[in-house]
């Protein structure tokens, strides 16, 4: 059941898996996606792992407050950007105090990643543990593909039904390879993104926050929580170079790559990815 709060000047909508007597576990998205791209099988694989799970939705995105006076950024560039990704770790931090959570344990995927890493940085008290997925430090450090470029710059779809078709065009190229697409959840998630809070302004606004934000190598190597990064080898929208970065940045962070992964989490590895997160979160809390 979705649940929405006050946080950081906003309203932020969230859901709960597991017990809330595990480890806390907060899951952030990226760019343009909402809480829903946490698959709800693997929330339910992550409780499993002993983790009282949190998926929500970013400022822009789902449910939760859309910033539609800021208008859309001119472009792709930060110079208009109404917002940082500072902004976002805010939010994230004032959701940790409206759940009552001192800490938690943060995974961050794409964009949530960089928010993640950011948190880590900025308020190192809240981040028990960090786990970075198909993530950089800075967003010069693994530069997209022309292919992978041209989706992100992609004009928005003007229906639901156009929503579909360009989800299932679009992972197309940024999906793994090494698994076979499962287009029925694709066209799923998909629609029902459309009708949770269709906003493509929004992701330009976030697009905007994360050109506008420096890159964080030298303050991750402030960093001094467990970290593990894990990265598909094929991904074309944040090459592994980016996860490479993010794992030589920080002290003792662990990498872990797979191979025909691409920008995105492909359900076969679900189960490997919830032990490697268990692992961490069982190790950090020792």
């Amino acid at each position: 059941m979705t649940t929405r709060v006050r946080a950081n000047g906003i309203e932020i909508a969230y859901e709960t898996f597991g017990s809330p007597g595990d480890r806390p576990l907060l899951l952030i998205m990226g760019l343009g996606a909402q809480m829903i791209n946490w698959d709800e099988e693997f929330c339910e694989l992550l409780a499993g792992r002993g983790h009282h799970v949190v998926r929500f939705d970013n400022r822009d995105a789902g449910e939760s407050t859309h910033l539609g006076d800021a208008g859309t950024p001119a472009s792709g560039g930060g110079g208009g950007a109404p917002y940082g990704l500072g902004d976002m770790v805010d939010d994230t931090a004032g959701l940790l105090d409206a759940l009552g959570w001192e800490s938690a344990h943060v995974v961050g995927a794409s964009m949530g990643g960089m928010i993640a890493q950011a948190m880590a940085i900025g308020h190192p008290h809240r981040v028990r543990s960090l786990t970075s997925i198909m993530s950089t430090p800075g967003h010069a450090v693994a530069p997209p593909t022309e292919a992978a470029m041209a989706v992100l710059m992609a004009p928005p779809p003007p229906d639901r039904e156009a929503a579909i078709r360009q989800a299932l065009s679009t992972w197309e190229i940024l999906g793994s390879p090494g698994y076979p697409m499962d287009r029925e959840r694709v066209a799923r998630t998909a629609g029902l993104g459309y009708d949770r809070g269709h906003d493509p302004a929004g992701t330009a606004r976030q697009l905007a926050a994360i050109m506008a934000s420096g890159d964080r190598t030298a303050l991750l190597g402030e960093v001094t929580v467990p970290v593990l990064v894990l990265h598909g080898e094929a991904d074309q929208l944040i090459p592994v170079a980016g996860g490479i970065a993010t794992a030589d940045a920080i002290p003792g962070a662990e990498l872990v790559t797979f191979p025909g992964m691409g920008h995105d989490l492909p359900s076969p590895l679900w189960p490997d990815f919830a032990d490697a997160i268990g692992e961490l979160t069982a190790s950090a809390e020792r």
